[in-house]
């Protein structure tokens, strides 16, 4: 397969080992745009640039060249001693569309990629995932076998919700909160660190869980550690509300609550204009916060990740907002 043919979900589906497509993602393009903030001591591998004639041949990429038919050298910068923290929700709103389950299975291959890329320079990393309280915490590691240990809880989680969609946890027994066990994960985390957070941030709609939810934001910025989040939404459904104009029941993922509806069309613009108040709001929150949104180039750009785009894409984003933090 092509590396460049990995692009949305539905496309890499049929290629059911994670640690194979976190790497292939991770290849398909230059991951020089990373920088750290904290400052190590040895000298690695920093990024990619055009060769120049009369240059030394020394440092000349020669796989790269073999790709690309373009002669790129390696830079070289003092080595990173950057710590991450990658948190995947796995909370029940995250199994959905019920079809493809794209939010956790965007979730799980975008943490897999990030944490291939972070080992690669020698960072230490860490996965952690949680719904309404920590199922999983690994330590912070760089080495290999660490990062293997990754992939493994990674591809349960891959393969679960591709072959076994029916054994995820049963909606109605979810009872807990999201933001009440990212208070924990905040407590946990003894050092300084990038913390990235794959959610869709969805939580009971009412004033105390919407403000605790920023507030569980605040304190991992409060403790010093720099943020990013990854909001994930079906854009489609989850904003747009493209439905059949027929009678539809919604069924709430996380509580069973049920609401039938004659015609979606009808619900469509009051809902809309809801769910972007609540994205322009996150939006605003994380701005005041300090805290990294990702978006990438969508119509409006309000606060959140389409897991039907590109993950190439979407991974450039990470990147690009991963290289101005200071």
């Amino acid at each position: 397969m092509k590396k460049d043919n990995l692009s949305t979900l539905a496309e890499v589906r049929a290629f059911g080992h994670i640690e194979f497509l976190a790497k292939q993602l991770v290849e398909g393009f230059i991951t020089g745009l990373h920088r750290s903030p904290f400052h190590g001591f040895s000298v690695e591998f920093a990024e990619h640039r055009l060769y120049n004639t009369g240059e030394t041949t020394r440092h000349i990429d020669w796989k790269v060249y073999a790709k690309t038919d373009r002669i790129y050298t390696k830079r070289y910068e003092e080595e990173t001693n950057l710590r991450c923290q990658l948190l995947l929700d796995v909370s029940p709103s995250m199994y959905y569309p019920e079809k493809s389950i794209a939010k956790l299975s965007f979730g799980a291959l975008a943490s897999a990629a990030i944490a291939y890329m972070l080992q690669k320079q020698k960072d230490a990393v860490s996965l952690c995932t949680f719904a309404d309280t920590i199922i999983d915490h690994f330590p912070t590691k760089s080495t290999p076998s660490h990062l293997n240990k990754l992939f493994i809880a990674l591809q349960s989680i891959w393969e679960k919700e591709i072959k076994e969609p029916e054994k995820r946890s049963e909606t109605d027994a979810y009872k807990g909160s999201v933001t009440e066990t990212l208070h924990q994960i905040a407590d946990k985390i003894p050092r300084r660190s990038l913390v990235v957070i794959f959610s869709d941030m969805t939580e009971r709609v009412d004033e105390h869980n919407y403000e605790a939810m920023f507030s569980a934001l605040q304190h991992l910025k409060h403790n010093q550690h720099e943020v990013l989040l990854f909001n994930l939404i079906d854009r489609k459904t989850e904003l747009d509300l493209d439905f059949p104009n027929q009678p539809t029941i919604f069924v709430d993922i996380e509580t069973g609550e049920r609401l039938k509806l004659d015609s979606p069309a009808m619900a469509k613009q009051t809902y809309t204009e809801h769910k972007k108040a609540f994205y322009n709001d996150l939006k605003l929150r994380c701005g005041q916060y300090k805290i990294e949104l990702i978006e990438t180039q969508l119509p409006e750009g309000q606060g959140f990740v389409d897991v039907q785009q590109k993950i190439n894409d979407v991974l450039t984003a990470y990147l690009i907002k991963r290289s101005k933090m200071k």
